[in-house]
C-alpha cells in the first residue's frame, strides 16, 4: 500500500473488515498511547495491561458502531486510556505514587548537542535532573498536563480532550506549573546562597 491512509480512512476500512487497517491505525499511534499510560502509572506491567485495555475498548467500540468521527482517532484513544487509568487508580484507591521521570520515554534525554565538553555534560544532566524533580512536586494535574504537552507532543485542544476539561482549564494548568517550577527555581537558588 504506498498510498497513506488517513485515520479516518483507517477506521472506516475497519469498520468494513479490514484487519490490516486496524493494525497500521494502531502502530501509528501506539508510541504515544503506550508512554502517556506509563507516565501516569510509573509501572510497566500495569501500564501494558492497560495499554491492552485501551486497545480492546478502542475495538469494542469501533465493532459496536460508537466511535464517532469527531476530530482525531489519537484524542479518543488517548480518552479512553485516560478513563482506564482514573478506573484503575478509583478501584485500587490509591494515587500514583510521585517518582522521577521515566528515562526511557524522557525528550530531555535525547537532545542533542555538539560535541560538549565534560563539565557542560554534567552541568546539562544536572540541570535536567533537578528539572525532573521539580516537576515531580507539581501538583498531580499540572503534573499531568505538562507531561502531555513536552513529552507526548500534544496540542492544549488534544490535552482538553483528553482529560475532559476546557482548553483554557489545559492552558491554566500548564501556567500554574511554569508558576510553581519558577518559585521552586528561586528558592532553590535562595538556599544555595543561604549556606
Amino acid at each position: 500500500m504506498s498510498e497513506i491512509l488517513s485515520d479516518r480512512q483507517l477506521v472506516e476500512n475497519y469498520r468494513k473488515g479490514d484487519i490490516s487497517s486496524f493494525e497500521i491505525l494502531i502502530d501509528r499511534h501506539q508510541n504515544k498511547i503506550y508512554s502517556y499510560v506509563l507516565m501516569l502509572v510509573k509501572d510497566k506491567q500495569l501500564a501494558d495491561d492497560i495499554y491492552q485495555d485501551t486497545i480492546l475498548k478502542i475495538i469494542r467500540t469501533i465493532k459496536a458502531g460508537s466511535y464517532k468521527e469527531e476530530g482525531k482517532f489519537i484524542q479518543f484513544a488517548m480518552r479512553i486510556s485516560h478513563n482506564l487509568v482514573i478506573d484503575y487508580f478509583r478501584k485500587s484507591k490509591r494515587l500514583p505514587v510521585v517518582e522521577a521521570v521515566n528515562k526511557e520515554y524522557d525528550l530531555m534525554d535525547n537532545a542533542k548537542l555538539a560535541d560538549p565538553s565534560i563539565e557542560e555534560t554534567i552541568i546539562t544532566e544536572q540541570i535536567y535532573e533537578d528539572v525532573r524533580k521539580m516537576i515531580d512536586f507539581l501538583p498531580p494535574e499540572q503534573k499531568e498536563v505538562l507531561h502531555m504537552r513536552m513529552y507526548s507532543e500534544m496540542s492544549f485542544k488534544d490535552i482538553a480532550e483528553a482529560t475532559n476539561v476546557s482548553i483554557n482549564t489545559a492552558l491554566g494548568r500548564m501556567r500554574y506549573a511554569l508558576i510553581n517550577m519558577r518559585k521552586m527555581v528561586k528558592e532553590k537558588d535562595l538556599v544555595l546562597t543561604i549556606k
